[in-house]
């Protein structure tokens, strides 16, 4: 990283960017598709109280809805990638919105759907997947849909939630161009006052900094750019848990998190084990706290010291060519299929590189059916955006084997799946630079990479999700969800969670104000049961060998055929119990160990 300006969005070299012509050819065409969107949905009116008539109008009424799904998917993919990049542009500003009131309209044509289904006789409705070879293929999706029959709404009221969809949206959506258009984040300086331009994409790696002033000084400012605007995004938060209670209650939920889990058939058992094991493994990560202290030569450690390295930074930049090879490397246990994916990532353009003025934040990967998998990145020449790469092509590769291997009804999967197959390539990529390295000062390096990614991945998230539950049900129970309440809230969590050898600047409080997850209604648990999923799974791979690798490719094809525990469970894991998590526990244990015994010496 330098000082040096963000380029504009027309300055990028197009190698680093999207090739999104291969969804659509220009906005010309996006808005061709657009067109035929609106001027069609309408008529799903006309199944309307038909649906349990013949086997033959169901089939016509859902080949129907998969056809204005499937290209209202392209659509929007096509306008939020296009947003994504430089969210300043006023026209993929535009279109976007546009998009969010489309995606309101058409649910509000299809509402009737699920409820008139629900009201039926679903002994004549099942009779009908026996006798309509082609609606066969549903079988799956009907038995999940009548397993939530009672929290289905008349028709009536399903079709006014459809109609509000874009207001629920409102305090995700302020958030969001709050959080990547509107603040603007200051210049900040290192101890010999050099001058380092501050933004989202940027804070991380200048806490990675050695230079403590450095650190300290984004740290501050950063925060301090939050704190400005704080009762704004309290609101908004506010707003977004209101959203998540009411949906529940009124679809008689006990709560938002047995709504948000129900919905994607995972048991609440699982999400209170996470938090139990990871609550009583706390003690190994306030060891790991007191030897970044001891090793750091701190007399008060701060909360801006967790991410610099232990042991003096080894020559190990990486371009994104470099990053490129190293993880085709890393991947080489998940076969040679995989590896001709990963060309096709790298040079078909699913990926768009480079940090650009206006650009979002961040990492992840997108797409849907009917296009490429995308990854948007915002590069930086270290070891941790490597690791990026590598999360974010698992992500990217089990969709396409998913997509690739499952019709359009099932050619997604479960965001309790999403996280394992990211998280399982960060693995492979570990193990390998442990492999490739013998040098004591580079295995200290990776292994206080592991570290941190581990308490970034697991006790952090876990960190979240625990404050995510408990705001939610501080709001059921009547509380206001005010700037100090969860500022005041949100510091003593992150104290529990870190233990008495660092020093808690005010600021960390405020931390809860940034944290887009906390608008995703219960995702963020997913990091932690996926990081520990994925623990098993990557060491079947390198232990077992092809056996497992067969089933592990089972696992990125299975898309949402199954139940996700049970495609947990045919991939090698059980996620019902905790073993995965303290399994976990004991890896980072075993190279907690390892990296005290190296920086000893």
């Amino acid at each position: 990283m330098s000082e040096e300006k963000l380029p504009l969005r027309s300055e990028v070299d197009l190698r680093d960017t999207w090739d999104l012509s291969t969804i659509f050819s220009n906005d010309g065409e996006w808005e061709k598709a657009f067109a035929y969107i609106e001027s069609n949905h309408s008529k799903a009116l006309a199944y309307k109280g038909k649906l349990d008539s013949s086997a033959d109008i169901l089939y016509e009424a859902i080949q129907f809805e998969e056809e204005i799904s499937r290209l209202l998917g392209k659509v929007d993919v096509y306008s939020h990638l296009k947003f994504d990049t430089d969210t300043t542009n006023s026209t993929y500003q535009a279109m976007s919105a546009r998009v969010l009131s489309l995606y309101g309209q058409v649910s509000t044509s299809f509402s009737f759907m699920s409820s008139e289904l629900m009201a039926a006789d679903k002994n004549v409705i099942m009779s009908y997947l026996e006798t309509k070879m082609e609606l066969n293929l549903y079988k799956h999706d009907f038995e999940k849909l009548f397993s939530k029959q009672e929290h289905i709404l008349s028709e009536k009221e399903e079709k006014l939630l459809a109609e509000g969809s874009e207001v629920f949206e409102v305090s995700t959506n302020t958030f969001g161009m709050l959080n990547n258009a509107d603040l603007q984040f200051p210049v900040v300086s290192d101890s010999k006052g050099k001058e380092y331009q501050l933004s989202q994409g940027r804070y991380t790696l200048l806490l990675e900094s050695s230079d403590r002033v450095l650190r300290e000084n984004a740290f501050r400012a950063f925060y301090k750019t939050f704190q400005d605007v704080v009762n704004t995004l309290a609101t908004t938060l506010s707003g977004k848990v209101k959203t998540d209670n009411f949906f529940a209650r009124i679809r008689y939920y006990e709560s938002a998190r047995a709504a948000a889990l129900g919905n994607n058939d995972i048991p609440e058992n699982v999400y209170d084990a996470l938090i139990e094991a990871v609550n009583e493994s706390l003690p190994l990560l306030h060891r790991y706290i007191s030897l970044r202290k001891k090793s750091l030569k701190l007399d008060n450690m701060a909360m801006y010291d967790l991410l610099t390295p232990l042991v003096e930074e080894p020559d190990m930049k990486f371009t994104y060519q470099e990053a490129q090879k190293i993880v085709k490397e890393a991947l080489l246990p998940l076969g040679e299929e995989y590896q001709r994916l990963l060309d096709k990532a790298f040079t078909c353009r699913w990926i768009d590189v480079v940090e650009n003025v206006g650009k979002r934040s961040g990492a992840y990967s997108s797409g849907t059916y009917d296009t490429s998998p995308y990854i948007l990145l915002n590069w930086q020449d270290n070891l941790a955006n490597v690791f990026t790469l590598a999360h974010e092509l698992g992500h990217s590769m089990h969709s396409y084997y998913t997509r690739e291997n499952q019709p359009y009804v099932y050619g997604r999967y479960s965001i309790f799946l999403a996280e394992i197959a990211s998280t399982t390539n960060e693995i492979l990529l570990t193990d390998y630079l442990l492999q490739k390295y013998e040098n004591p000062k580079i295995r200290a390096y990776i292994l206080n990479h592991y570290l941190d990614e581990a308490r970034a991945t697991v006790f952090r998230q876990t960190q979240f999700a625990e404050f995510e539950h408990f705001i939610h049900k501080a709001q059921q129970e009547g509380e206001a969800l005010t700037a100090e309440f969860l500022t005041t809230n949100y510091a003593e969590m992150n104290q529990k969670y870190y233990g008495t050898d660092l020093v808690y600047d005010e600021e960390i409080g405020v931390e809860w104000a940034r944290i887009p997850h906390f608008y995703y209604n219960y995702y963020v648990y997913q990091y932690a049961t996926g990081f520990s999923a994925a623990s098993t799974l990557a060491n079947k791979i390198l232990m077992e060998g092809q056996s497992a690798v067969d089933s592990y490719i089972e696992y990125l094809k299975a898309g949402c055929s199954d139940y996700p525990i049970e495609v947990m469970k045919k991939a090698g894991v059980d996620m019902t119990g905790n073993q995965a998590v303290l399994d976990t526990m004991k890896i980072f244990e075993r190279r907690l160990i390892e990296l005290e015994e190296l920086l000893k010496k």
